[in-house]
This record gives structure tokens, C-alpha cells and sequence, in this order.
């Protein structure tokens, strides 16, 4: 009797199997196959997309290539990851209908813990709608460098909760959206090297400005540096008294992210200048008076005592 209700039962769970088989499996694989068909093709449309905008933007005159390509790789990278995530939901819906799960729960459940997200998850809500903002406004752009709550370094990636950002050290910094409080963007559109720069209170003003002046017209007319300098380098003139020198403001304006290396080379070339034309960069010096008169006080090794000399 046992037995006769053992064959019974396996052969109607072989028969429930065979019939799944005939019936679901093949809508099953279809909707696997349409998955990662749609996966494939929305990835090349994507690409596509990207390329098309960028090649736009590169023949129109009155667009910065570099600027637009940053603005476009952010943008498409994050309606790619959108577009992804959407479609894993769908085919999961799917797959769990498939096999026999009733998705109507699922899916109040969803409109619950969108509720409960509602209340309990404001933090999160927060970053998103700033990374929305973020985005929408062009704040910052992958590959930009930028200050994040007084933190510095390149801008790696850029979602919809976070911002991520490497520093000089190659430590990676992540900033929650909502929690960004203060934002500098270094690169954006053009960028700029200011230099102070201190001479000796003896040197001629005006000489000493030409020289700076000579200095940056020939670096802008280098080969090597052109095409990174968008402008004449400006010398706004005598800026500050300081203790031991007189300092003069310049700014050469670069393209985005070029303010580094050519800021070191401008200061190289003008160190060798003024060695050149003995046009001297000064230390802090110190003067003694002594007594009421106004006169630094003189040492004459001569006129003093022999136990001192000694």
C-alpha cells in the first residue's frame, strides 16, 4: 500500500514537473534571452548615444570639447545605471510570475516600504534629490577636480546618493549628497594660477612687472604649453607691503585642470629670470636700533673688549 502511494505520488510530481516544463520553461528562457538581449542592446544604444553627442559637440565651435565630454559621461552614466536597475526589477516580476508567485503582494509591499522609506529613510531621500539637483545643475563632473566640505581631489564618480572623490594621495573620499555643504569647482570651464610674488623692497616696481610680463608671453608662445594657456597672463600690480618684500599679483588663466603643471613651469622660468637680471627674491631680514636715535646699530670688532675677542 505504501509502495502503490509512493509511485503514485512521484508520478504525479513527475507528470506536475513534465507539464512545467512544456507550459512555463519555454517562456521562461524566452524571458531570460529577452533580458539579456535588451541588456546588450540598450548597453550598445547607450554607447552610441554617448558617441553621437560628443562628436556633436565637438564640431561646434561655440562648445568646449572637454567640458561637454564630462557633462555627457556623467549624464549617460547615470541614466545607464537607472535604466539597468529598472530593467532587473521587471525581469525579476517576471521571472517570480513564472513560477508560480503571486506578485500582487510584492507589490503592495513595495507601496508600503516606499511609505516606510518615506519616513524612516529621509537621509536617503535627502541625497537623492540633491544628487538630482547636482546633476541637473552642472555643479561638478566626473574627471573634474573640485572642494567637497573642505576636501580636495578629483572627481572619480558621481551617483544619485553619493559623490566620490580621490585626493592627492590617492585616499578616495565619499560624500553622502545631502550631507554636501559646501562645493568648489576648480575646473569648470577654465581654470587659473595666481601667483604672489615678492621682490626685494630695492628693485624697481615697474622693471620687475615687465619681467613678469616677458616671462608669461614667452611661456604662452612655447609649443608645449599654447595650447593650455587661453590668455595673455595678467599682472593685476603691486598688491601687498609685506615684512621683507613688496608682492606682486599675476593669474594666468588655463584650460580646466592644466593650472597645475603650467603654474610650475611659469615659476621655474621666472626663478631663472631673476637670477639672470640679479633681480633679487628676499628672506626675512631683521634690523636692530639701538638708543633713541634712528640709526642701526653698528659693530666695530675693533673697538671691542680683548675678553670678548678672545
Amino acid at each position: 500500500m505504501e509502495n502503490m502511494i509512493g509511485e503514485r505520488f512521484g508520478q504525479e510530481a513527475l507528470d506536475i514537473f513534465i507539464n512545467w516544463m512544456v507550459t512555463e520553461l519555454p517562456g521562461l528562457l524566452i524571458i531570460v534571452i529577452l533580458f539579456l538581449v535588451a541588456t546588450k542592446v540598450i548597453g550598445m544604444l547607450i554607447k552610441k548615444l554617448s558617441n553621437t553627442l560628443i562628436e556633436r559637440a565637438t564640431k561646434s565651435p561655440t562648445v568646449d570639447t572637454g567640458e561637454a565630454t564630462k557633462r555627457i559621461n556623467t549624464l549617460i552614466d547615470i541614466s545607464f545605471r537607472t535604466v539597468i536597475i529598472t530593467l532587473w526589477i521587471v525581469f525579476m516580476m517576471l521571472i517570480l510570475q513564472k513560477v508560480g508567485v503571486n506578485i500582487g503582494p510584492i507589490l503592495a509591499s513595495f507601496g508600503i516600504l516606499g511609505l516606510a522609506i518615506g519616513f524612516g529613510a529621509q537621509q536617503l531621500v535627502k541625497d537623492l534629490i540633491n544628487g538630482f539637483f547636482i546633476l541637473l545643475e552642472n555643479q561638478i563632473r566626473t574627471g573634474d577636480v573640485a572642494i567637497i566640505n573642505g576636501t580636495g581631489g578629483l572627481v572619480e564618480k558621481i551617483e544619485l546618493r553619493t559623490v566620490t572623490l580621490r585626493d592627492m594621495s590617492g585616499t578616495v573620499h565619499i560624500f553622502q549628497n545631502g550631507k554636501i555643504e559646501t562645493l568648489a569647482n576648480m575646473t569648470k570651464d577654465w581654470s587659473a594660477m595666481v601667483f604672489d610674488i615678492g621682490v626685494a623692497y630695492k628693485e624697481n616696481t615697474q622693471r620687475v612687472i615687465e619681467v613678469i610680463k616677458q616671462v608669461g608671453d614667452e611661456l604662452k608662445d612655447d609649443p608645449d604649453f599654447s595650447e593650455d594657456i587661453i590668455a595673455p597672463i595678467e599682472v593685476m600690480g603691486l598688491n601687498e607691503f609685506g615684512d621683507s618684500a613688496i608682492v606682486i599679483k599675476a593669474r594666468i588663466k588655463t584650460k580646466p585642470i592644466k593650472q597645475w603643471g603650467v603654474g610650475r613651469e611659469y615659476r621655474k622660468r621666472l626663478k631663472s629670470k631673476f637670477d639672470e637680471l640679479n633681480i633679487e627674491i628676499p628672506f626675512p631680514h631683521t634690523t636692530v636700533y639701538w638708543g633713541e636715535e634712528i640709526n642701526p646699530l653698528k659693530m666695530d670688532i675693533n673697538k671691542m673688549p680683548d675678553k670678548i675677542k678672545q
